[in-house]
């Protein structure tokens, strides 16, 4: 299959890039950080989660986030959502795309969600219910793809389960999650093969951890599938509270030098991405340092 002309980048950096920050992110830095991300080309920039400040304290100010970025027209601002509360909360304040996510790993799904993958896939049919009757737009994750840090091996077959129930559910799209970071080309080949004897390319992304530098690789991999959505991070931020050793995603700038060298479109403009990496990660090690070294 040639090589798609266009992508779409799905920018995760403000929800899964700061969710596993130790130190709490003033909420106005936040708002720039989108802000800023807003004026870079990109067309879709997942913003926070309405997740229980217990679970996730980093998450806490979802509200005043969302409430507080300057919206465009020609931009999506999709929220995760954990359960039905959420998305009553979200739906509130006017949220027009969200996502909701699940795992083919029973392990995993008991220590993410503290429940079985059936029981998530009530949660989030229940949530599909409520948003498709409002036109909210529904995308969906799938964690743990490629390996589970409790579980090991997941099998191609029990990822296109789920997926496809996702689909069946009201999901637009299903962005395959290598939580873990321990895909390898061959492994990636093995699930895409599966998958897409079963579902269109057009209903499929890509998230990748670049835990073992071979993010890139496993994303070229995919253009050559067809799949044009790639979920990334601003200067590689990230990593799962829930799987220990889970490092960051693969950057935003890496993923944009790759298609660039493919001679892929993705309107995004690399030069303004490169200042927004600046900005947060100067002000996170700013942060750091500040902790480090409270007297300097």
């Amino acid at each position: 299959m040639p090589l798609p002309h266009t992508v779409t980048i799905v920018e995760v950096g403000p929800r899964d890039g700061l969710q596993n920050e130790a130190h709490i992110i003033p909420t106005a830095i936040k708002i720039d950080f989108i802000n800023q991300l807003s004026e870079t080309g990109l067309r879709v920039i997942e913003t926070t989660s309405f997740v229980s400040p217990k679970w996730i304290p980093q998450l806490a100010d979802h509200v005043a986030v969302f409430q507080g970025i300057t919206k465009k027209d020609n931009i999506a601002y999709p929220v995760l959502i954990p359960n039905l509360v959420g998305l009553q909360r979200a739906m509130v304040i006017g949220v027009k795309d969200i996502a909701v996510f699940t795992t083919p790993s029973e392990m995993f799904s008991q220590k993410n969600t503290h429940c079985s993958v059936a029981e998530s896939l009530q949660r989030i049919k229940e949530i599909t219910t409520v948003a498709k009757e409002q036109d909210i737009r529904i995308r969906g994750y799938l964690s743990c793809v490629l390996g589970c840090p409790y579980q090991g091996e997941i099998l191609p077959e029990a990822v296109l389960e789920v997926a496809e129930q996702l689909i069946q559910l009201g999901c637009y799209e299903v962005s395959l999650g290598d939580t873990i970071g321990v895909g390898t080309k061959d492994s990636v080949k093995a699930l895409l093969d599966v998958l897409i004897k079963k579902i269109p390319v057009d209903q499929l992304a890509v998230h990748f951890h670049d835990t073992y530098g071979r993010a890139i690789e496993n994303i070229h991999l995919a253009l050559t599938y067809g799949i044009h959505v790639i979920d990334s991070s601003v200067s590689g931020l990230g990593g799962c509270p829930y799987a220990k050793g889970a490092t960051g995603n693969v950057a935003t700038e890496k993923v944009l030098v790759l298609l660039q060298e493919l001679g892929i479109n993705t309107d995004v403009d690399i030069a303004k991405i490169n200042k927004v990496s600046h900005f947060i990660r100067n002000f996170l090690k700013n942060q750091h340092d500040k902790t480090i070294s409270p007297d300097k």
